[in-house]
C-alpha cells in the first residue's frame, strides 16, 4: 500500500545528538584541560569543532533542522542553571572569578567546595547536575551560550533549532537547597522563572532562531492537578509572548497522558511526542484529544535509546495515522539521540550479518531522513530501503543466537523457593556475624579501585600482541597484592581485590556470558567525562564458566580478612546494556540471573563468604508511570534473589545502588532480601539514611561518607560528620562505612588519604559508642 503523500514535504529533524566526537575528542580535552595540559581556548576550539562536525553530518545525511544548545561540556541541566542564573552561592565567587573553572567547580566540587547533587536522567543512565533552589533564588538570564551556538550554526549556512530544557521539567528536576525547608517545592517559583525564559526567548529570536525547541519529558510522568495547571500556565505565558521564535515542545520517554490536552491547547506552535513502545498510547490519545490542528507534530517513530534497526513498515503506519491529526508532521527519534552510540559502522569485528540490525546515531539519522522521504512521497520513493529493511528484519528474527533451548528450559523450570534464602535475615545476621567475627561500623568499599594508566597501559598491550597473558596476568596480580596490601595496612575490615582486570562492571561480565555483544567504539556518555560502552545483548544467556572465581580465590589467599566477590546484578545488566526487543525484559533478567546464580554458588564453594551483586540501575529502570512499578519492581526482585538465594546462611550478601533517588522504592529494595545494602548519600547529607529508617528497613546498610565522584578528598570531620547523621537513622549494629561508590575513576593519591581518612572517622565515632554497643 502506497502511503498518502503529506501536503507539505516531511522534514527530518533530531532533538538531540551525542556530544563527544567519534574518538572521544572532548572527553580527552576536558580532561586534559583539568590537568592543564589544555588551555581553555583550544578546548573551545574542540568543543567548535565537534559542532561543526555534527551540524555538518545531519545536514549531509538530509536533517532540514540542526538542534543547537544541546552540546554541553560537563551537562545540559547544568547548562540551564547557568542560563537562568541558578547558581549556588558557594558557587558563585568562582564563577565570578572564571566562568568555566566555575562551572567546572559545580559540576566536580573543589577541596573547599562541594559540588551539585548528581542523579539519573529519568530513567536513563545519564546523570544530570540537580538544581539547588530556595524561596530566595533570584532567576537572572544568561543565554551567551545558547545565543553563540545558534550563530556559529546559521554561520555555517545551517538551519537550527535551539534546544532548551523546559521550565516545568527544570524546576521539578530541581530540589531544595541546604539549609531549606524540606517541603519547600521548587515549581512555586515558576512565575520568577518565566520572565527569564522570556528574556532567553527574545535573545534567541533576535540571533536569528525561527524555532526553539523546550523540552518538557518531566510531563510523561505522574502528574497532579497542580503541575498540570502550572504547565499550562508556563506555556500560556510563553506562548502569549510576542517577541519570540516559534515554539515546539518536544516529550519523550513516554506517553504524555493528561499533559498532552493541556499543551495541545496552549498558544505553541508545535509539539514532539513519542511514538515507539515507551511513549505507546500517545497515537491513541491524541486522536481522542482532536489531533493538532494549526500545529506543527514532531514524530518521534525511531527508537532514540536503543540500536536495534526500525520497522520502517510500522514506522509509516503510524506516520500516515498521524498526517490526518496534525497541520504538518516531521519524523524524529523518540529521544536525544545523546543515548546511543555515533556509528555502527565503525563497529568491524562484529559479525556482518549481526551489524544489519544495528542502528546507532549516524544510522538513526538516516532511517528518519528515509521515512521523510516515505511519507512525503510514497512508499514507491523508498522501495529499495524497504526491501532491504524487510530483509534485515527477518535475519534477525530467524537467527539461531536469539533462542537457546537449555537456557529457556531452565528459566521455565524456576520455582518460587529458587528465590528464597533457606532463613530468614534474623537467623542469617546471627550466622554472619560469627563466621565473619568483623566490628561494629565495619569498614569497605564498594569494589573498584583507581584504574591506573600502568592498568590501560597492559590491558592495550596485550590486545596488541606486546605482551602474552602471562605476562598480562602478572601484572593484575601485582596489582591485586598492591590494592590488598593498602587496605590491610589502612584498617579496612572487608576487602576487595581492586578489580584490576575489569573493563566496565557490565561489559566484563558481557564478554564473558553468550548472548552478549561487546562494542569497540559504542561509547555513550555516562556523567561529565565518563563514557561508557554498553554491550549488545542478542539473545538468550547463559554463563559457559566461572568469571571471577579465580581472582576473588587469589586474593583471599593472600590475607585473612573477608574478601568481597563483585558480581553485576541481572537489573543492571540488562540497564546498561542495549537490551533485546524481542521478548520481554523480565524473561532475559531471569535469564541473566541463573547465570549469576552459577557464579555466586563457584564463589561460595571456593571460600566466599561476602558477595556483593551490585544493582545501582534498580531505580533508574523504574517505569516512569506510576501504574506499571508493580509489575516491573516484582520480576526485578525476583531476579535478584534468584541470583543470590543459592548460598548458605552464614555467606553475606552485599548490594549496592547510586546516584538514584531511592525513596519511592524502600520496600522494593527490603525485597532484595539482601544482607547489606551500601548507597550512595554524600552529596544528598544522607537523604538515603533517613528513608531507610522511615520504612522500618529491618537488614544492614552502608549510606556512603566519601563522595567519589568528586575530586576533593573529605577530611575525617566531614566524614565523622555524615557517619553521626547516619547514626541519627541507622543503629550501630547495623550502620556500615563505605565510600559512595567504585574509585574507578579516581586517582591513587587522593584515594589512600580519603579511605585514611574514612577508617580514622569510623574509629572516631566507634570510641563514642555505648560500651555495651562496641
Amino acid at each position: 500500500m502506497t502511503a498518502k503523500p503529506a501536503a507539505a514535504a516531511a522534514r527530518a529533524t533530531v532533538y538531540g545528538y551525542p556530544r563527544q566526537g567519534q574518538n572521544r575528542e572532548l572527553k580527552k580535552a576536558i580532561e586534559g584541560y583539568w590537568k592543564g595540559r589544555v588551555d581553555a581556548d583550544t578546548l573551545r576550539q574542540t568543543a567548535a569543532e565537534l559542532r561543526r562536525e555534527t551540524w555538518q553530518q545531519l545536514a549531509e545525511a538530509g536533517v532540514h533542522e540542526v538542534p543547537t544548545g544541546d552540546f554541553s561540556y560537563y551537562d545540559h541541566v547544568l547548562d540551564t542553571s547557568v542560563m537562568v542564573g541558578a547558581v549556588p552561592e558557594r558557587h558563585r565567587e568562582a564563577v565570578r572569578t572564571d566562568a568555566l573553572d566555575g562551572y567546572f567547580a559545580m559540576a566536580r566540587g573543589t577541596q573547599d567546595v562541594a559540588p551539585l547533587e548528581m542523579t539519573k536522567w529519568f530513567d536513563t543512565n545519564y546523570h544530570y547536575l540537580v538544581p539547588e533552589l530556595g524561596p530566595d533564588t533570584v532567576f537572572t538570564a544568561d543565554s551567551a551560550k545558547q545565543v553563540a551556538e545558534l550563530k556559529e550554526a546559521l554561520a555555517l549556512g545551517h538551519t537550527p533549532r535551539p534546544v532548551l530544557v523546559g521550565p516545568v521539567t527544570y524546576l521539578l528536576l530541581a530540589k531544595a537547597a541546604a539549609g531549606v525547608a524540606a517541603d519547600f517545592e521548587p515549581l512555586t517559583l515558576l512565575d520568577r522563572l518565566l520572565p527569564v525564559y522570556a528574556e532567553v526567548l527574545a535573545d534567541l529570536r533576535a540571533a536569528g532562531a525561527e524555532w526553539v525547541q523546550l523540552d518538557e519529558p518531566a510531563l510523561v510522568q505522574d502528574r497532579t492537578a497542580a503541575e498540570l495547571n502550572a504547565a499550562a500556565r508556563a506555556y500560556r505565558e510563553l506562548g502569549s509572548l510576542t517577541d519570540r521564535s516559534k515554539l515546539l515542545v518536544a516529550s519523550y520517554f513516554g506517553r504524555l497522558g493528561e499533559a498532552l490536552a493541556v499543551l495541545a491547547k496552549s498558544p505553541v506552535e508545535g509539539l514532539a511526542l513519542d511514538f515507539t513502545e515507551s511513549g505507546a498510547g500517545n497515537l491513541a490519545d491524541l486522536a481522542a484529544a482532536g489531533g493538532l490542528p494549526g500545529k506543527r507534530l514532531v514524530a518521534g517513530v525511531v527508537n532514540g535509546r536503543n540500536i536495534w534497526i526500525n520497522d520502517y513498515e510500522k514506522s509509516l503506519a503510524t506516520l500516515g495515522t498521524l498526517l490526518g491529526l496534525a497541520d504538518h508532521v516531521d519524523v524524529s527519534a523518540s529521544s536525544s539521540l545523546l543515548h546511543v552510540p555515533l556509528d555502527a559502522g565503525a563497529e568491524h569485528d562484529i559479525d556482518p550479518q549481526i551489524a544489519r540490525w544495528l542502528a546507532f546515531a549516524k544510522q538513526k539519522t538516516q532511517e528518519i531522513v528515509v521515512l521523510a522521504r516515505g511519507l512525503s512521497g510514497g512508499t514507491d520513493a523508498i522501495a529499495a530501503e524497504l526491501a532491504a529493511n524487510r530483509a534485515d528484519l527477518a535475519s534477525r528474527a530467524d537467527a539461531v543466537i536469539t533462542r537457546d533451548p537449555a537456557v529457556r528450559a531452565r528459566t521455565a523450570a524456576i520455582t518460587d523457593a529458587d528465590g528464597r534464602r533457606s532463613q530468614p535475615y534474623a537467623e542469617r545476621t546471627v550466622a554472619q556475624r560469627a563466621h565473619l567475627g568483623l566490628p561494629m561500623l565495619p569498614t569497605t568499599t564498594i569494589g573498584s579501585f583507581p584504574q591506573t594508566t600502568e592498568l590501560r597501559t597492559a590491558r592495550a598491550d596485550l590486545r596488541a600482541g606486546r605482551i602474552d597473558e602471562a605476562g598480562y596476568e602478572e601484572r593484575i596480580k601485582d596489582e591485586i597484592r598492591e590494592v590488598l596490601s593498602f587496605q590491610e595496612k589502612a584498617g579496612i575490615d572487608v576487602l576487595v581485590h581492586g578489580e584490576p582486570e575489569r573493563n566496565d562492571m557490565v561489559q566484563y561480565f558481557a564478554e564473558q556470558l553468550t548472548g552478549y555483544l561487546a562494542t569497540q567504539h559504542g561509547w555513550v556518555q555516562s556523567y561529565g567525562t565518563r563514557y561508557v560502552r554498553p554491550p549488545v545483548l542478542a539473545g538468550d544467556i547463559s554463563r559457559p564458566e566461572p568469571m571471577t572465581v579465580r581472582w576473588t580465590t587469589y586474593a583471599q589467599s593472600l590475607t585473612e580478612r573477608p574478601v568481597k566477590g563483585m558480581l553485576t546484578g541481572p537489573v543492571t545488566m540488562l540497564a546498561w546494556s542495549f537490551v533485546r526487543d524481542d521478548q520481554p525484559l523480565g524473561e532475559t533478567a531471569r535469564q541473566v540471573a541463573l547465570a549469576l546464580r552459577d557464579e555466586v554458588t563457584d564463589l561460595e564453594a571456593n571460600g566466599t563468604s561476602v558477595i556483593q551483586v551490585d544493582e545501582p540501575a534498580l531505580r533508574e529502570t523504574l517505569p516512569l508511570r506510576a501504574d506499571e512499578h508493580a509489575a516491573y519492581l516484582e520480576w526485578a526482585t525476583e531476579s535478584f534473589r534468584l541470583a543470590t538465594s543459592g548460598v548458605r546462611p552464614d555467606t553475606q550478601i552485599h548490594t549496592h545502588m547510586c546516584y538514584a533517588e531511592f525513596g519511592d522504592i524502600v520496600q522494593a529494595i527490603d525485597d532484595l532480601d539482601a544482607d547489606v545494602i551500601s548507597l550512595e548519600a554524600a552529596r544528598s547529607h544522607m537523604q538515603v539514611a533517613r528513608e531507610l529508617a522511615a520504612h522500618g528497613y529491618p537488614r544492614e546498610a552502608g549510606p556512603g561518607v566519601y563522595d567519589i565522584h568528586s575530586p576533593r578528598i573529605p577530611s575525617v570531620e566531614e566524614a565523622a560528620a555524615l557517619l553521626r547523621k547516619g547514626l541519627e537513622a541507622i543503629p550501630a549494629t547495623r550502620l556500615w562505612v563505605n565510600p559512595d561508590c567504585g574509585l574507578k575513576t579516581r586517582g591513587w593519591p587522593e584515594t589512600r588519604t580519603s579511605l585514611e581518612n574514612l577508617v580514622a572517622a569510623a574509629r572516631e565515632i566507634r570510641a563514642e559508642l555505648p560500651t555495651e554497643a562496641a
